[in-house]
């Protein structure tokens, strides 16, 4: 769009959904449907588009990017019908007689923010979540893949009503002015200094948020571990995609001991995956642009470079690069660094690590490898972190049933499977009397004014006891219900009320 007013944009999505035209079962399965027919149809367009923005391999965009948002399509439309029914709860004697349920409502009208590092997946996973929970939605790519983001514009109206979901792109000052609008929902993915202006701009109007950022996400490596795997798969975690990943490990703590045998290992590991000269390699990506070549480049410079460091700003290239003991006041030690840099700060312990992992914010992934269970379980235990996987990289971010989102200052709130369908959604209480004359009398006690006889019942009624399993116990509290019951009856003169069978 060369001009967008996000008054109008915002009022026509939300003209939509108060009229209702994705909210039914029937209306979510629809757009679900178009959504898997255009990711199947245009999947050589995004993959073209991908490798324009980044110069990404197709097979990470295919792998990475459009399978994992049509996975997630496939189990929406198995399970949309499910989730969408309401979910019987039990009750208490507060509430006997009485129909109570949970019925998952939708929030309303959405706003998705997507980043410029997945820019498909980060849109498509969120916009899905966004039509499965009965949605509308306003879509706002990163203008930093703008291939990609001129591409969703192009084709999404072919595929969706253009009431519903509309496609919105610009610069900063677009999104500023799409959040000066009031929201149900918004999914923002990016980075913590932008997250707090997007939560700010929420606060006014009280707007749910879920916050997917970043952080530096730690790679323990213990002695005891298979060095030649743990080595190939931090390898791979951290140059996949340029080192361009929210998830990738930022940093690796390891004894002093491993140093010699782990740089063997990740210069071995980037050899086989990129050649010897990755430059010229067609699955090595790109840096998304100068600004970003730049800021990664300069925390190269004054380091110990123990792999790599080669740069070609013309080519947008930074080599697969890793820094040995960096100082900790290091920018690369201190801010996110989103590119090909692995630097390895030396630790003594498992407790040295962990004390060092807590020193600081809390990372979006935390990844761990040892052959000891108990070490895994302990980093694992007394660290804090959005995820956390023992003896590999990145693919939890693949598992829809595990919630994928960060803590702290690496995010708030989760998605992905179910959990996009909740985050979406509001979790409301139903609670019916479905027989006032009956109920009326035998919760009468509440009603001014108020009496001692009556307070001793409401009491009895009120008091929650510790829970007891077994058949004895469900037998008993079965029994004194039926008790209770009765006695409430006779105390309310409510016998007429009794079928005659019943009094035979």
């Amino acid at each position: 769009m060369a001009t967008v007013n996000a008054a109008e944009v915002v009022e026509k999505v939300r003209a939509a959904f108060r009229a209702g035209k994705t909210r039914s079962c029937e209306a979510r399965i629809r757009h679900l449907k178009n959504c898997q027919r255009m990711m199947r149809e245009r999947r050589q367009d995004f993959i073209d588009a991908l490798r324009k923005d980044l110069r990404k391999p197709a097979f990470e965009t295919d792998g990475f990017e459009i399978l994992l948002a049509e996975n997630e399509a496939v189990q929406f439309l198995d399970q949309v019908e499910e989730w969408t029914q309401p979910q019987k709860v039990p009750t208490n004697m507060v509430t006997f007689n009485k129909v109570a349920y949970n019925l998952w409502e939708p929030l309303g009208v959405s706003l998705i923010i997507g980043a410029w590092n997945y820019p498909f997946q980060l849109i498509m996973e969120p916009l899905l979540a966004a039509i499965v929970a009965g949605n509308t939605a306003v879509i706002k790519p990163s203008e930093l893949s703008p291939a990609t983001a001129e591409l969703f514009e192009k084709v999404l109206p072919e595929y969706l009503d253009n009431d519903c979901y509309q496609v919105v792109n610009g610069d900063a000052a677009v999104a500023t002015a799409l959040l000066a609008q009031r929201f149900d929902h918004i999914l923002y993915t990016g980075n913590t200094t932008v997250a707090k202006i997007v939560m700010a701009a929420a606060a006014k109007h009280l707007t749910p948020l879920t916050l997917e950022l970043g952080g530096k996400s730690p790679c323990y490596i213990d002695r005891n571990s298979d060095l030649e795997i743990s080595g190939r798969r931090a390898t791979w975690g951290r140059f996949v995609n340029c080192g361009q990943t929210c998830i990738a490990p930022d940093y690796v703590l390891c004894h002093p001991i491993l140093n010699d045998k782990l740089l063997e290992v990740i210069r071995k590991s980037i050899k086989d995956f990129f050649g010897a000269d990755p430059q010229k390699h067609p699955d090595y990506a790109r840096i998304v642009n100068k600004r970003h070549f730049k800021r990664i480049s300069a925390m190269l410079e004054g380091q110990t470079i123990a792999i790599g460091g080669r740069t070609d700003e013309s080519d947008l290239y930074i080599e697969p690069t890793v820094i040995l003991n960096p100082p900790l006041n290091a920018q690369c030690m201190t801010d996110e660094i989103f590119g090909p840099i692995l630097p390895i700060h030396n630790v003594n312990s498992v407790e040295e690590a962990i004390d060092f992992i807590n020193s600081r914010e809390k990372p979006l992934a935390l990844y761990a490898f040892s052959n000891n269970l108990k070490t895994l379980e302990k980093v694992a235990h007394e660290t804090s972190s959005g995820g956390f996987v023992g003896n590999d990289c990145l693919i939890h971010a693949a598992i829809e049933s595990m919630p994928f989102g960060g803590v702290g200052n690496s995010g708030m709130g989760s998605y992905h499977g179910k959990f996009s369908f909740e985050a979406f959604s509001h979790k409301k209480p139903v609670l019916i009397d479905k027989s006032v004359w009956m109920t009326e009398k035998m919760q009468g006690i509440r009603y001014p004014p108020y009496t001692e006889r009556n307070a001793a019942v409401a009491r009895w009624i009120l008091a929650k006891s510790p829970k007891k399993k077994g058949f004895f116990s469900t037998f008993l509290r079965l029994t004194l219900l039926g008790f209770f019951i009765a006695v409430v009856f006779k105390f309310f003169g409510m016998e007429r009320y009794i079928p005659a069978a019943l009094k035979q």
